[in-house]
């Protein structure tokens, strides 16, 4: 958008504290920073990863804190939009899709824990695992998983915007966790924590490939929340979509595409 005569006469109404404020998102604009994005990916083009990016720096002028969960939903609505495409947001409180994207139903989720890995992926609260019949019996935990497949009958992508922090920089990168790879939890072997003072007790699914490596984990959560955790998803299985980083270290690179 040009300066031009209009605009400027816009900005010389605005306070002292509203001129520092835009001062300030200019210099975020202006300090180093990195996007990438995987060639391959039909989901984040060059404008959505530009889009997200710039809000991304914007919420960092002002916040110190990781984006939350309906950040992420709002700034991929509106990046997706503005960039051509169809997002909608789905009604708050719905049990399944938090967004349809040109039509696809996708389930959206964040991570920014303290012990956050590279390369495993943790979901704290996949989902809500409800009042159901649990409490001891090592056969129950067969129902727990029905309800966390039927889950997912509600949407066909998952992404989750994960966070990385260091005393100078911010890192964000999207990665879609295949909803292939999960469904494999309809044969994993569960396991029920009986030895575990908690009522409901707690258990597992553990997923495994060919050799015996842990793919990833259901952890059925007989806490007071009463929910299910997903762990140790192995990353090298997933799809990262793109990446964003900037701060006072961030060296640029020339490569502004990520390996498929």
């Amino acid at each position: 958008m040009a300066l031009d005569d209009e605009f400027l006469k816009r900005l010389s109404k605005l306070s002292a504290s509203q001129l520092a404020a835009i001062s300030n998102i200019v210099e975020q604009f202006e300090a180093p920073h990195e996007f990438k994005r995987n060639e391959k990916s039909g989901l984040v083009s060059e404008c959505v990863l530009r889009e997200l990016g710039d809000t991304l720096l914007i919420h960092h002028c002002f916040s110190a804190q990781p984006f939350t969960k309906d950040k992420f939903e709002f700034a991929l609505e509106k990046a997706v939009n503005f960039c051509g495409g169809t997002a909608e947001l789905s009604p708050r409180g719905n049990p399944g899709a938090d967004i349809a994207i040109d039509g696809v139903p996708v389930s959206l989720k964040t991570q920014a824990d303290v012990s956050i890995k590279a390369d495993f992926i943790h979901i704290s609260k996949f989902m809500e695992l409800g009042k159901g019949d649990w409490s001891d019996k090592p056969e129950q935990l067969k129902g727990l998983r029905d309800r966390f497949l039927h889950h997912m009958e509600g949407y066909t992508r998952i992404l989750t915007l994960r966070y990385f922090k260091t005393d100078k920089n911010h890192k964000y990168e999207l990665v879609e966790i295949p909803k292939k790879l999960l469904l494999e939890a309809s044969n994993g072997v569960l396991e029920m924590k009986t030895e575990s003072t908690q009522n409901p007790k707690p258990g597992t699914c553990n997923v495994v490939d060919e050799s015996g490596k842990l793919k990833f984990q259901l952890y059925f959560d007989g806490g007071t929340e009463r929910k299910l955790q997903v762990k140790h998803i192995d990353k090298s299985l997933c799809v990262v979509h793109g990446e964003w980083s900037f701060g006072r270290d961030i060296k640029i690179t020339e490569e502004n595409t990520l390996e498929a």
